[in-house]
């Protein structure tokens, strides 16, 4: 991943400027690849590894959570970078964190443990929670709306509000959610991302550009956190990993699905982004509505 970035910052300061694109999309895939890669380790695995069996549920808790403030404050940290000096910049930053993040790693003793079973060359048993589709399938319409939202963002203000938002739902599910229904969370974060992406179509009040990303942080960080718990109590036995695993790819899917569809099939147009958000948010609000949540309370085995 780290030298996938520094080979994207070579080619940016070179004054030849027609360079493949077909070179930047392998890049870009590998790059993510290896991102995807070292996420999962991290969460699936080394996380588990390190910690009590008692507190495995907390540790993949907390670790979620960082990744969302990242998501914010990366975005956050790179606009500065960029407006305050140059692109090359950026991508020097990112190659900084990742080798840092490296030594971070290096630095924990990880406790070496073979598994038991019989060993596949091949196997998506690590990867994918089989009985975990539906899930995935809220969970990624759900990020694709904040990939459609960052596809439109471009202002600082909104990754310094949007942290707010997940302040905000860390606050909440300490205290007004600690005993309330499970639907209750997800129900209420796509209603908030709802509410805001209808509030940024209709109106132009400078309050709606604080209110906005308020409410996308607050909503996405309920059903993120409700959600890591729903994959959680779906998997069996020595599971835990996989859904970890399942729980990330369908979050990271979800956010490139967004960006992907808000920057290349609808081209930045932002009354039209909204609108389309609008739909998939009330599209996803009914299914996991009137079916994904008693799905997932009739297939939960923990």
């Amino acid at each position: 991943m780290t030298a996938c970035t520094g080979f994207l910052y070579y080619l940016g300061s070179l004054k030849d400027n027609n360079i493949d694109f077909n070179l930047l999309l392998v890049l870009r895939l590998v790059q993510g690849a290896f991102y995807g890669l070292a996420q999962m380790v991290l969460l699936g695995t080394l996380i588990i590894d390190t910690v009590e069996a008692s507190h495995r549920t907390e540790a993949n808790y907390s670790v979620t959570w960082f990744g969302r403030f990242a998501l914010a404050l990366g975005s956050l940290v790179a606009l500065i970078i960029y407006h305050q000096l140059n692109d090359g910049i950026v991508l020097l930053g990112s190659c900084f964190c990742s080798i840092a993040a490296m030594l971070l790693v290096k630095s924990v003793n990880f406790p070496f443990r073979a598994p038991e079973e019989t060993i596949r060359v091949f196997s998506l048993d690590r990867f994918i929670l089989k009985q975990g589709g539906w899930l995935s399938v809220t969970l990624v319409s759900s990020t694709a709306l904040i990939g459609l939202m960052l596809s439109i963002s471009f202002s600082a203000n909104f990754f310094y509000l949007l942290m707010f938002g997940f302040v905000l739902a860390l606050l909440a599910e300490r205290f007004a959610f600690a005993n309330a229904d499970l639907k209750s969370e997800g129900v209420t974060g796509l209603l908030l991302i709802g509410v805001a992406m209808l509030l940024m179509l209709t109106r132009t009040q400078n309050i709606v550009n604080l209110i906005t990303p308020t409410f996308m942080g607050l909503g996405i960080g309920l059903i993120g956190s409700r959600f890591l718990l729903f994959f959680i109590k779906l998997s069996k036995h020595c599971q835990r990993g996989t859904s970890q695993t399942t729980f990330l790819l369908s979050w990271e899917f979800g956010l490139g699905l967004g960006l992907f569809i808000g920057y290349s099939l609808l081209n930045q147009n932002k009354d039209l982004i909204l609108e389309v958000g609008i739909v998939l948010t009330v599209f996803t609000l009914l299914i996991y509505h009137f079916y994904v949540h008693s799905w997932y309370v009739k297939h939960r085995n923990r």
